[in-house]
């Protein structure tokens, strides 16, 4: 099962500079709670910063290694 820090990872490499903070929220390595806060999402809708999400990880979460993936995505201030 992936740790916090291995998610936090994947989804770093997809948005560099992106603030990134996951927990399980289980503790059981299949169920993650993700807050990403990145430039990149600026000018796209709720669900397409979401793929962008899902797009790293989409090994995980179609292998059902993550059962659960809950996300919070919001763009910086200038």
């Amino acid at each position: 099962m992936p740790t916090p820090r291995e998610v936090e990872a994947l989804i770093l490499a997809a948005l560099p500079g992106a603030r990134v903070s996951v927990r399980d929220m289980t503790g059981t390595g299949d169920h993650f709670q993700a807050e990403v806060t990145a430039e990149q999402f600026r000018g796209r809708s709720l669900v397409e910063q979401h793929q962008m999400i899902y797009a790293p990880l989409k090994s995980l979460l179609a292998g059902n290694i993550i059962h659960a993936l809950s996300l919070k995505t919001s763009i910086p201030e200038p």
